[in-house]
């Protein structure tokens, strides 16, 4: 990974969907959500520059923060622009002007506990791609079958203790969409699952999901159940991604990079939730563990 630069996992075609600041917040959601992408960066035609970028996690955020509020009405904010929420925003895109190898920027996403990176040209400014978690361990699944692989790849997720363990994320189907953005912000999650009664596990929310309720036009009704608001999903969403203890670390790598998902659900017998090991668990054990840097868990 230090061998390698930011560029070298950039695919051949990708999609890159760039905002204005002067956009309306509204607009700017629903683009996100025609397009298929979780961000955007952020463009100002003032300074003519790139100031930041747009996630999920900011209409999440933006959600939370003002559903229940007294002072203004969620439907007010739909006539907001991007630049009034310019204020939340602490994601510089100058900051990662200096990242030249993945190892960097793998460890970047994980000590900021942030998911995506933008891949600037250093002549230009311009933003050429925007680095996930998911596309750098699909660089490390291709182009990591010619090296040797190492011996521990061979032992089960139960040993290796990669994931997470203790104090799981979870939500019951029967709380509401609000409980679970609650959970987003204060967790600091990505996705939650979803359990019944017994506590087995029915769905997987994710904050994906979150941005379907702008398209939906469903974000003045947080007080859905999780049950409703699965269902109520537009796209076809398969069942969830589940992995065991006894499975070894290289079949949940393989099940990750060929579904192109950011996590798996780790259950007992009974489906009930054990665990979640993530894109992010598997960068620090591949990457950064065997250097001797522990990002994810200082």
């Amino acid at each position: 990974m230090r061998s390698h630069c930011c560029y070298d996992a950039i695919p051949t075609s990708s999609k890159l969907v760039i905002f204005d600041t002067t956009l309306q917040v509204k607009k700017a959601f629903f683009a996100l959500v025609a397009n298929g992408v979780r961000a955007a960066p952020l463009w100002d035609s003032k300074l003519k520059c790139f100031v930041g970028m747009l996630t999920i996690t900011d209409f999440i955020n933006i959600l939370h923060r003002y559903y229940k509020s007294p002072l203004v009405q969620i439907y007010e904010l739909e006539e907001h622009k991007i630049e009034t929420w310019r204020g939340l925003y602490d994601t510089s895109i100058s900051e990662f002007r200096c990242l030249l190898s993945l190892f960097d920027a793998i460890y970047s996403l994980l000590k900021n506990k942030i998911h995506r990176l933008p891949v600037i040209d250093p002549l230009s400014g311009n933003v050429l791609h925007i680095l996930t978690h998911k596309r750098i361990l699909k660089f490390l699944h291709i182009f990591g079958s010619m090296i040797p692989k190492p011996r521990f790849l061979q032992k089960r997720i139960g040993e290796v203790a990669i994931g997470t363990f203790k104090q799981i994320a979870i939500i019951q189907e029967s709380a509401t969409v609000y409980e679970a953005l609650t959970v987003f912000v204060e967790r600091r999650v990505s996705a939650l699952p979803v359990v019944n009664e017994r506590g087995k596990v029915v769905a997987l929310y994710s904050r994906f999901d979150v941005i379907n309720l702008a398209a939906q036009k469903n974000y003045n009704n947080l007080n859905m159940t999780m049950r409703e608001a699965v269902a109520s999903r537009a796209c076809c969403v398969e069942g969830v991604l589940k992995c065991y203890r006894y499975e070894t670390l290289e079949t949940i790598i393989d099940r990750i990079a060929k579904a192109e998902v950011h996590r798996l659900v780790l259950v007992d017998s009974d489906d009930v939730v054990r665990g979640i090991v993530s894109l992010s668990d598997l960068l620090q054990a591949l990457v950064l563990t065997p250097a001797g840097i522990d990002a994810l868990y200082s």
